[in-house]
């Protein structure tokens, strides 16, 4: 039996695709005759399609891993690249500032805009600072402070979503990190002011949810968003962590998954290998999708705004009335 007549894990497809973009990369490198060149090029068209087998392929699990990706965008980097003339704002004036959520001023396409996200690190001492991007009460009360005070003016809040869940820690709990979350669901249901949600890596529970109440809620195809993580789903139903991957899929917490439950609006597309792989073709890609929703939203009344953003909550997910 050949080597394409087995299915493959996706594990064992990543390793080939990795194994080929070596040989590219040391074949460019020698480069120089004609029957080198030819080499070269039919080795690439195998990646490229190895790679969009195995991306269009994957299941949930897999797609939880890409949002996870440690070179994933995060929102300082995605500020880069959409947005001009950023302040972060800093402290929510209680208590401290909260480095997992940057919040500040900027502007989208010329227009004065509220930026407020999740923001993890990339090595160990980045990653310590940021409290590996999950916020405690004094994050959630800065990301309102900002919110509130782009309402006053009149600037639209882009939110982005990239986080396991709001800090679990003692502290957090002592300074109210239930009423945090709590507040800022009511009031951003109530801001007078258009609010786009993207969740760009992963979306965990109401420490997604604290800064993820909109009018539109995006996801980026490889990301993922959900009540629970798969890992503590498995240990909760099943004792048993290792049962992650049944859990992704019972969750149903794939981009497909919730458009079909209404939880999200718009998948926006990623690059072919995923967004980590190329920062500006996925900026891009995003650009589109929130510029359109911008133009729309800033056409409504701000009662039917907030009317339409009510109704979109409350009729998420099921529930039965047995009085």
């Amino acid at each position: 039996m050949t080597r394409r007549d087995k299915t493959p894990t996706p594990g064992s497809r990543q390793r080939e695709i990795d194994r080929l973009e070596k040989d590219v990369e040391e074949l460019r490198h020698l480069g120089g005759s004609a029957d080198g060149e030819a080499e070269l090029e039919r080795i690439r068209q195998q990646v490229a399609e190895l790679r969009r087998e195995f991306y269009e392929h994957l299941g949930p699990w897999q797609r939880a891993q890409i949002a996870r990706h440690p070179q994933r965008p995060y929102t300082l980097d995605i500020i880069g690249l959409l947005f001009t003339d950023f302040v972060e704002l800093h402290g929510d004036r209680g208590y401290g500032d909260d480095k997992a959520i940057v919040a500040g001023l900027a502007k989208f396409h010329g227009r004065p805009v509220a930026v407020v996200g999740h923001q993890k690190g990339r090595d160990t001492k980045q990653r310590l600072v940021r409290n590996f991007g999950q916020p405690k009460p004094e994050g959630y009360r800065k990301a309102l402070r900002v919110m509130k005070l782009a309402a006053k003016y009149g600037r639209p809040i882009f939110t982005f979503i990239d986080t396991q869940g709001a800090y679990p820690g003692l502290d957090a709990e002592e300074r109210g990190q239930a009423e945090a979350i709590a507040l800022n669901l009511r009031e951003m249901a109530r801001l007078p002011v258009p609010i786009i949600v993207t969740v760009t890596g992963e979306g965990g529970s109401g420490g997604a949810l604290a800064i993820a109440v909109g009018d539109r809620v995006n996801i980026l195809e490889n990301s993922f968003y959900s009540v629970i993580s798969p890992e503590g789903c498995a240990a909760i139903m099943w004792r048993d962590s290792t049962k992650a991957e049944t859990a992704a899929v019972a969750l149903k917490i794939t981009a497909t998954d919730l458009k079909e439950l209404g939880i999200v609006d718009e998948i926006v597309p990623e690059p072919e290998a995923g967004a980590h792989t190329d920062y500006e073709a996925a900026a891009k890609l995003l650009d589109t999708v929130l510029d359109r929703q911008l133009v729309m939203l800033t056409n409504e009344s701000v009662k039917d705004l907030l009317d339409a953003r009510y109704r979109k909550f409350r009729n998420m997910g099921q529930y039965f009335d047995v009085a």
